[in-house]
């Protein structure tokens, strides 16, 4: 079985070229930033940048929604190949083929301040000894239950 799991940042915006022909198809690349879980001793590197691709709908998604920083979960499949550059040398490439890709976070917590906080929420530290929150004087006509 070819499957892999990742959950990694955006390091730059996803590329985006379309295929020629009768029915162009969409192809959108990125690279994900992925912590390491651990680790070793002298290595600088905490996270490994892995190269992935996208197509049809999934890349016109990622065209439009993806920008540098997000976070996001992808399932796909390895894939390697091979070319023969300018150079005339054989260059070896391992990609990751997506199949599902999703947001791993909200916009607030990417640091975006699109999120929606209301402000009359009473706070956690308003809780009393019992762990549960103090609901507010005259807030009780509003409660779906009484």
């Amino acid at each position: 079985m070819n499957k892999v799991i990742l959950i990694g940042r955006l390091t730059r915006d996803p590329e985006v070229r379309y295929s020629q022909g009768d029915q162009a198809t969409a192809v959108a690349r990125y690279t994900l930033a992925v912590d390491r879980r651990f680790k070793r001793d002298g290595d600088q590197q905490t996270a490994d940048f892995i190269n992935c691709v996208a197509f049809g709908r999934a890349a016109e998604f990622a065209e439009k929604y993806f920008r540098k920083g997000t976070k996001l979960a992808i399932t796909g499949r390895i894939q390697t190949g091979s070319y023969t550059n300018k150079d005339g040398q054989k260059v070896y490439t391992t990609d990751i083929v997506v199949e599902e890709q999703e947001f791993a976070e909200s916009k607030s917590a990417g640091g975006d301040s699109a999120g929606f906080t209301p402000a009359s929420r009473p706070s956690p530290s308003s809780a009393v000894g019992d762990g549960f929150m103090n609901i507010p004087d005259g807030i009780d006509e509003e409660l779906p239950f009484n």
